[in-house]
């Protein structure tokens, strides 16, 4: 318990709603992210948590201690590795019905080995695999969490992996996932962006309509504005008059592009 307490940073955010970080760039640096973003927020009935994180140290403890014997629904923004990495410490998990085989099965990170970080060695007890998530339910665009006095909508948005969610709190808090975040966007092919842009317009109208709405990213940043929206929209639309600024990243197999607010991380495969 006392290495998982030292791992995780536990932020009581609100009254229902916990924040849990740990260093994603302390396992590894090549993925350009300092803090991937683990949310719990509590209701009158039952209490959700929104990703499992990495899996080097085990989440589950600190959870315990945060609801005791309350009921507990976990739900994947979408399937990959630092989000789903303590899938298997949990009875139940919910995905986008797009990736729910995927996290059915064991995870290969074996890339992971080559890091410059010695905490990957607690990998080693996985072989490098991380364990699927023992039962698995699928979500679909519109379905509602309920946790009594707290409700969640499911808003699909695939572009960042094809069953990426966000999910929309009725106390007007947006969950983004990897879909949204300031730092390093991990986006898809230049013929996918029509799509993430799309989504991402659907989210500011989201916005605009119902006003005052927090936005809680899976990385960095949390508790921020519509401009995280405006701005990444604004950014991605404008990545083909600056495409001949673009960085081979042989490591994410991807072409990194810095335009002072973000550095886009651009999918070859």
């Amino acid at each position: 318990m006392a290495e998982c307490q030292q791992w995780f940073e536990v932020i009581k955010q609100k009254e229902y709603l916990y924040v849990i970080r740990e260093k994603l760039a302390e396992i590894d640096p090549r993925f350009n992210s300092v803090y991937t973003n683990l949310f719990l927020l509590i209701g009158s009935k039952s209490a959700l948590l929104i990703d499992t994180g990495a899996g080097v140290f085990s989440l589950k403890p600190i959870i315990d201690e945060l609801i005791g014997m309350m009921d507990l629904k976990v739900v994947n923004t979408h399937c990959h590795w630092d989000h789903v990495g303590g899938n298997h410490e949990f009875n139940e998990i919910y995905i986008h019905e797009n990736e729910k085989l995927t996290i059915s099965r064991p995870i290969n990170i074996t890339n992971l080995r080559s890091s410059p970080k010695d905490i990957v060695k607690r990998y080693e007890k996985f072989q490098f695999s991380l364990p699927p998530a023992s039962s698995v339910k699928p979500l679909k665009d519109g379905d509602i969490i309920d946790l009594g006095d707290l409700a969640l909508e499911i808003i699909h948005t695939p572009g960042h992996s094809p069953g990426s969610i966000c999910l929309l709190s009725n106390r007007n808090e947006l969950f983004t996932g990897d879909t949204a975040h300031f730092g390093t966007p991990y986006l898809p092919k230049k013929k996918m962006f029509p799509e993430v842009l799309t989504n991402l317009s659907k989210l500011i109208n989201l916005c605009e309509k119902q006003k005052s709405i927090e936005i809680y990213p899976s990385h960095e940043e949390f508790g921020v504005g519509i401009e995280l929206l405006s701005k990444l929209y604004n950014g991605i639309s404008n990545i083909e008059n600056i495409w001949d600024k673009r960085v081979k990243n042989d490591f994410m197999r991807s072409w990194i592009i810095d335009d002072g607010k973000f550095k886009y991380d651009i999918s070859r495969i």
